[in-house]
């Protein structure tokens, strides 16, 4: 018999803020963090905006001996989960519960900070001497290997990496992992910390970045904006959690992936919508259920009236009625992160009775023609929510949360 899962504890890093309460804050107001692109300014760039965390200081957080061997991307998935596991009040150390325990990381990237500092002073200097831990910092595993060490967790530990739709596959995995008794808890979230400059070259390549902010669905959109951060949250099953008085966040559901099978770049609304179909079906909720959808929302002009018609085939007439935002309005695309933070709206809108708005919101698109909740919060019951991620390669997954009952 499969068991309940809840989320106990919640933790985030991004250009919102430093945690997930002030993140969850800045997305209730929508408040955009995208600003001006910082860090390089002598190069000829065609990126002039990103969402960047700011005010950080990794020597606050690490001490020196353990900084050494943290690209950026674990600093922020380290970070995320203290936090999380803070608020849950978990304590692996009672027990057996290191043991069974699980640790699921979802990144686009891992770590490229690393890669483009070893690029640099490979061919840029042509010094063939990289860093000697250069290999246990940029390893796509390396997120999920801190954090189990950082909390002696010795059960299931592992990165899935799915582009866009990391952290939302992520999430799936170590759901599955509790729900089948194969885990009593589980740390699950994403990371990215893909500012540098190769890949600010290759998206710059791509064409596919704004040029003044992020606008999801919006008629005068130009395109997404890269962010960086972490979100992590603790999933427990939920009789464990009665059981040592825990407070329940959410109900983690259900969860639905799919795969489009078709084009590597641009995304398709059937694929899209059987993710959304079967993340209702494994959480046993209809259409009509769903009070709230965090969209992928990228503000590309390929997915945003995909991801609309895909609302409109999963949802049907219950499509019109649904309140819809996309949070990457004031906190960028994380790639990898993106359903990571996201989870973060998921969680509050269910909590607070509260939409975030999307932001920078002007002229609706006539091929957007649903109700995404622009430039302004509002209050409403939500009860149900599902949270969207679609990637590159045509990888689709869909989570659903409920109102902790």
């Amino acid at each position: 018999m499969s068991r309940r899962v809840v989320i106990t504890g919640v933790g985030a890093i991004c250009a919102l803020g430093n945690d997930a309460g002030t993140i969850w804050r800045g997305m209730r107001e929508g408040r955009s963090a995208i600003a001006p692109l910082r860090g390089f300014e002598k190069e000829d760039m065609r990126v002039k905006v990103a969402a960047q965390v700011s005010d950080y200081d990794a020597r606050a957080h690490f001490e020196p001996r353990k900084l050494v061997l943290l690209d950026r991307v674990s600093q922020f998935a380290v970070i995320a989960a203290r936090e999380a596991v803070k608020q849950s009040g978990i304590d692996f150390m009672q027990g057996d519960m290191r043991q069974r325990t699980a640790c699921v990381v979802g990144t686009g990237t891992g770590g490229e900070e690393t890669n483009d500092e070893g690029s640099r002073r490979l061919y840029g200097e042509g010094n063939p001497r990289l860093h000697p831990l250069s290999i246990v910092r940029r390893m796509m595993s390396a997120p999920a290997s801190q954090v189990s060490i950082e909390f002696g967790i010795t059960g299931p530990s592992f990165v899935v990496s799915s582009a866009c739709s990391s952290a939302n596959h992520a999430f799936a995995q170590a759901f599955s992992l509790v729900r089948s008794g194969a885990a009593d808890a589980a740390i699950a979230g994403g990371t990215e910390a893909c500012i540098v400059l190769g890949v600010l070259r290759a998206w710059e390549a791509m064409r596919v970045l704004a040029d003044d902010t992020c606008r999801p669905f919006c008629r005068q959109r130009r395109g997404l904006v890269l962010g960086e951060g972490a979100g992590m949250v603790v999933l427990e099953d939920f009789d464990h959690a009665r059981a040592r008085g825990a407070e329940i966040l959410a109900e983690f559901a259900g969860a639905g992936m799919s795969a489009d099978a078709g084009d590597i770049v641009m995304p398709s609304d059937l694929g899209a919508s059987r993710a959304m179909s079967a993340a209702l079906r494994d959480a046993q909720l209809d259409p009509d259920d769903i009070d709230y959808i965090n969209a992928h929302g990228t503000a590309t002009p390929a997915n945003d009236p995909t991801e609309t018609r895909a609302i409109h085939m999963a949802l049907g007439e219950h499509a019109k009625q649904v309140a819809i935002s996309s949070t990457k309005s004031v906190h960028g695309h994380a790639l990898g992160a993106a359903g990571a933070l996201e989870i973060v709206a998921a969680i509050g809108a269910l909590r607070d009775g509260v939409i975030p708005p999307t932001a920078n919101f002007l002229d609706p698109d006539p091929e957007c023609d649903l109700d995404y909740v622009p430039n302004v919060a509002r209050e409403m019951p939500v009860n149900a929510v599902l949270s969207n991620a679609f990637a590159f390669g045509g990888l689709n997954a869909v989570v659903a949360l409920k109102r902790a009952q």
